[in-house]
C-alpha cells in the first residue's frame, strides 16, 4: 500500500530533476504532512463505508492536490492521457465542448463547431448544473468529464442554467466521434475573405495558410480583407497560436510567457512575410474565446494589424505544461502566465475589442412599393446631362435566405456583418483619402 504511494513520488522525480534539490531545501515538516496523508490514506482505506481500491485513492489525491491550485491544472489517468493526446490531432469522442468549474458548477467555455453540443444549442457560458438528472455539486471537474464520456452512439441529457432563461434548460445529446476542421475558409461575396478558427491543434495554421492562397485565387484583384473568426474558440496548442499569429505579422513580438523559473520565461518573434500582404484584418471575439485565441487576438491588436470586434474575450492567460509520469499518465500544470506584445496579462481579465459589437439579430427593412421618388412624379424635369458618369458602387448583398436556412431578409451573424461592413467601409475611406 505505502510501496504504491512511494513508487508514484518516484515516477515523478524522474520526469523533473528539479525535485531531488527542491526536496533538500523543503520545509522540516514536509514529511511530517506526509506522514499525515499517509495515515488519512490508511483510515481511509480501513473504515470507509465502501471498499476503495489503492489507485482510487491515490489518483483522487493528486487530482485534488492539482486542482486545488486553479482550475486548469490536473491529473490525467493513462485513459485520460491518450484522449487528450487524440484531440490536439483533431479527431476524438464525446459532445465537443470545452469546459471548466466555477462556482461548483461546469462552465461551458465554448461549444466546438459542427459538434453534437453545437448543434444542440449548447452556448459559450452555460453553466451544466445535472448530468443525466444527477448533480454535479460536489464532483471535481474531472469526475464531471468523466460521467460527460461515454460510448459513440448513446444519448446523455444535461441540464443548463443560462443567463437571462428564468428556467433550466434541459438538452439530450446523443454522442459521436467529434472530427474538427479547425480552420476553415470562404470568400463572402466576392471580396472578403472569410477564415474561421475553431481551435487550435496540429494542422491548424497549415490549413489556415492554405485557406488563404485559396481565397486569393477566388476573389483576385477584388480582395478587399480579412475576417478573422475566432468567436467560441476554446485554445489549443501554444505553438499553432504563434504560427497564425505570425502568418499576419511581418515583424515584432508575438507573445511572451513568464514562471517562476527562468527557463519558462520566453519570447516569441514574428518572422519576416505577411501572406496578407497588409489588407484590413478584423478578428472577431467573444467570451468564448479563450488561450491560444486570445494570444492571437492580442498580438493583432497591439501591432494595430487588425481591428478586434465582438465583446470581451474569456480572460484564460496562462499556460499548461503536460508532464509525463512514467507509468501514471501525466499531469497537467500551470507553469506560466503569457503577456501580449504591450506587456499585458490577459488573466482574468480578457482581450477588450477595439469596437464593442453584441451578438443580434439584424433585419433587413423591405422597400414601401408605395413610396415613390423624383423619376416617378408626373412632369418630373429630365436630366440634361450629356453623358453619364456611372460611379462604382460597392454593394452590401442580402444573404440567400434559401440557401443559409434563415427567413426571408433576416442575418443571424450580425457581428459577421458588422465586420463584413467595417472592411469595405474602410477600403471606400481609404479610396477617398488617396483622391484628396
Amino acid at each position: 500500500m505505502k510501496k504504491f504511494f512511494v513508487g508514484v513520488l518516484l515516477a515523478a522525480s524522474v520526469v523533473s530533476t528539479s525535485c531531488a534539490a527542491q526536496a533538500k531545501d523543503s520545509k522540516p515538516d514536509t514529511y511530517e504532512m506526509l506522514n499525515l496523508f499517509g495515515e488519512v490514506f490508511d483510515r481511509v482505506k480501513e473504515d470507509y463505508v465502501e471498499e476503495v481500491t489503492d489507485e482510487k485513492l491515490v489518483e483522487s489525491a493528486l487530482n485534488g492536490m492539482l486542482s486545488a491550485l486553479d482550475p486548469h491544472s490536473s491529473y490525467l489517468s493513462n485513459k485520460d492521457f491518450e484522449e487528450m493526446q487524440v484531440q490536439t490531432k483533431g479527431e476524438f469522442g464525446g459532445l465537443g465542448i470545452e469546459v471548466t468549474m466555477e462556482n461548483g458548477l461546469v462552465k461551458v467555455v465554448s461549444p466546438i463547431d459542427d459538434t453534437p453540443a453545437f448543434n444542440a444549442g449548447v452556448h459559450a457560458g452555460d453553466y451544466i448544473s445535472h448530468i443525466d438528472d444527477v448533480q454535479i455539486m460536489g464532483l471535481s471537474l474531472s469526475e464531471a468529464v468523466e460521467k460527460m464520456r461515454g460510448s459513440v452512439g448513446s444519448k446523455i441529457k444535461l441540464t443548463i442554467l443560462r443567463e437571462g432563461e428564468t428556467e433550466p434548460l434541459e438538452k439530450t445529446i446523443m454522442r459521436d466521434v467529434i472530427k474538427i476542421q479547425t480552420a476553415k475558409t470562404r470568400v463572402e461575396g466576392d471580396d472578403i475573405g472569410y477564415i474561421r478558427l475553431t481551435s487550435f491543434s496540429e494542422q491548424t495554421a497549415k490549413k489556415m495558410r492554405e485557406g488563404i492562397v485559396e481565397i486569393e485565387k477566388k476573389a483576385g484583384k477584388n480582395l478587399k480583407g480579412y475576417v478573422l473568426d475566432m468567436r467560441n474558440n476554446p485554445g489549443g496548442l501554444l505553438d499553432q497560436a504563434i504560427e497564425v499569429a505570425d502568418t499576419f505579422l511581418d515583424q515584432g513580438e508575438i507573445v511572451s510567457t513568464k514562471g517562476r523559473h527562468e527557463q519558462d520565461s520566453k519570447r516569441y518573434n514574428a518572422t519576416s512575410g505577411d501572406l496578407t500582404d497588409g489588407k484590413i484584418i478584423v478578428v472577431l471575439v467573444n467570451g468564448g474565446s479563450a488561450s491560444a485565441s486570445e494570444i492571437v487576438a492580442g498580438a493583432l491588436q497591439d501591432h494595430n494589424r487588425a481591428v478586434v470586434m465582438g465583446t470581451k474575450s474569456f480572460g484564460k492567460g496562462s499556460v499548461q505544461t503536460v508532464i509525463p509520469l512514467i507509468g501514471h499518465g501525466a499531469m497537467r500544470l500551470t507553469t506560466s502566465r503569457y503577456y501580449t506584445p504591450s506587456g499585458r496579462s490577459i488573466q482574468a481579465e480578457g482581450i477588450e475589442p477595439d469596437i464593442e459589437v453584441k451578438q443580434a439579430k439584424l433585419e433587413y427593412e423591405k422597400p414601401n412599393k408605395f413610396m415613390s421618388n423624383e423619376n416617378g412624379l408626373a412632369g418630373h424635369l429630365s436630366n440634361d446631362a450629356k453623358a453619364k458618369s456611372k460611379k462604382n458602387i460597392i454593394k452590401f448583398p442580402i444573404p440567400d435566405a434559401k440557401k443559409d436556412g434563415e427567413k426571408a431578409g433576416e442575418i443571424d451573424d450580425f457581428q459577421l456583418t458588422r465586420a463584413i461592413d467595417l472592411i469595405r467601409g474602410a477600403e471606400i475611406f481609404g479610396k477617398m483619402s488617396s483622391n484628396r
